[in-house]
């Protein structure tokens, strides 16, 4: 009895250049999609607070 074939990569680098092999979407800012009123509210004082935050240790250093 002829042995069974275990694995094979046979074709799968066409299939991913078919449509492009693409680097991964970079996200600068989380998506508030989704997230209940309140707590978007907190998340963008929050965020402002931290860019301010960051720009003052910029112009320290």
């Amino acid at each position: 009895m002829a042995k069974s074939k275990n694995h094979t990569n046979h074709n799968q680098n066409k299939k991913a250049h078919k449509n492009g092999i693409k680097k991964p979407k970079s996200n600068r800012t989380r998506s508030l999609k989704g997230i209940d009123a309140k707590f978007r509210r907190n998340a963008r004082f929050a965020l402002a607070g931290s860019n301010k935050a960051r720009l003052e240790q910029k112009a320290e250093s």
